[in-house]
């Protein structure tokens, strides 16, 4: 399980790559001045660590994931002029990537489910359990959830967000987020539990 909340952790790992934080500052107002070489530099070093967040939510489907990777890297570079150059570069890549996602999958999930309420003591699952799962196993399993569990759950667990912010990002109720992570969390623990 660690192994999968680290996911996000590697773009990070490529800004310390920089012999320092100088080095980003040219290469990022490189890109602002429409340098290819820049561009390409830019987006070998953190497409992959992109590509591995777009995965968490577009696991099965190659041809959507390559497709937001694009639109990802599109809006990143059509927008690094406005880079404040304040707080953490690969942050602000981040937010980018999980709006182009969010926005891509915004279109397949329906308002449609009931406000069942799921008790979180429910949807519990033993450290024991996880542990015994390899990191492959563990995402295919997440990959199982319906689509809208799968995306709400990651938002909230891996991205942070709020039910609050899941709501406006999806267009959404918040309990209806809320009802997504707990039915969510309910499928998941099944399915690690028939490991």
């Amino acid at each position: 399980m660690a192994e999968v909340l680290n996911i996000s952790s590697k773009i990070s790992v490529v800004e310390k790559n920089f012999t320092s934080h100088n080095d980003l500052s040219i290469l990022i107002r490189d890109c602002i001045a429409k340098s290819p070489s820049a561009q390409k530099k830019l987006y070998d070093l953190f497409a992959p660590a992109a590509y591995g967040v777009i995965k968490r939510y577009l696991y099965h489907d190659e041809f959507a994931a390559q497709e937001v990777l694009n639109d990802s890297f599109y809006k990143i570079l059509t927008k690094l002029d406005q880079y404040s150059f304040q707080g953490a570069f690969e942050g602000w890549i981040r937010k980018i990537v999980v709006n182009t996602v969010t926005d891509h999958l915004r279109k397949n999930i329906k308002e449609g489910q009931t406000s069942k309420e799921v008790q979180e003591d429910d949807a519990c699952v033993g450290s024991d359990s996880v542990e015994k799962l390899s990191h492959k196993e563990l995402l295919n399993i997440i990959q199982t959830i319906p689509d809208a569990q799968r995306v709400v759950f990651n938002l909230y667990v891996f991205e942070n967000y709020s039910h609050k912010e899941i709501a406006a990002l999806l267009n959404l109720t918040e309990s209806n987020s809320r009802w997504y992570l707990n039915d969510a969390r309910r499928r998941l623990k099944e399915k690690i539990n028939l490991y």
